[in-house]
């Protein structure tokens, strides 16, 4: 399974480890590039829902092989980034791990086609986004059990970090 990490090697953690849920394209793996004092784990839910790379058959074990790992990963990180998928927002809920749901606003579809075009997503996802965004975002909206934070035009999940963490 592959996982992005990124720990400097002296630090204090900033504050309770956060679980972050976020929508493809706010920012998080650009995040977790350019962590400087902060810890952060990228975990791609793809590594764990799917039996094999070719994504025809669903792992038995999702979402709970997931939430293990998000419990196993919480500890060891400031912030451990997690998918929106809707099975990932209620084992969330249903197994009491707080977490930030973090998205865009409605009006923003446009934008996020072009940053899906512009970091090189391939055409299905294009796609799948362009069809889903509207339904996918209100279905965000209604989720209870958890913070919301909705970015505004231009804004990135940088940009907000300092709101989550308070």
């Amino acid at each position: 399974m592959s996982e992005h990490m990124g720990r400097p090697e002296s630090r204090e953690r900033i504050s309770a480890p956060l679980v972050i849920s976020g929508f493809p394209g706010i920012g998080k793996s650009t995040l977790f590039e350019n962590s400087g004092e902060c810890s952060y784990s990228d975990s791609d839910s793809t590594n764990f829902s799917w039996k094999d790379s070719s994504k025809q058959e669903r792992n038995p074990e999702w979402p709970k092989n997931y939430i293990d790992h998000i419990r196993s990963n919480t500890s060891k990180n400031d912030a451990l980034f997690v998918s929106t998928h809707k099975e990932t927002r209620d084992a969330l809920k249903s197994s009491n791990i707080p977490f930030v749901l973090v998205y865009p606003s409605l009006e923003m579809k446009e934008e996020y086609i072009q940053r899906y075009i512009d970091r090189g997503s391939d055409e299905k996802f294009i796609e799948l986004l362009r069809n889903n965004y509207e339904s996918w975002v209100t279905e965000l909206m209604t989720q209870e059990g958890c913070k919301h934070v909705v970015l505004k035009p231009g804004q990135y999940l940088s940009d907000v970090m300092e709101q989550i963490r308070t």
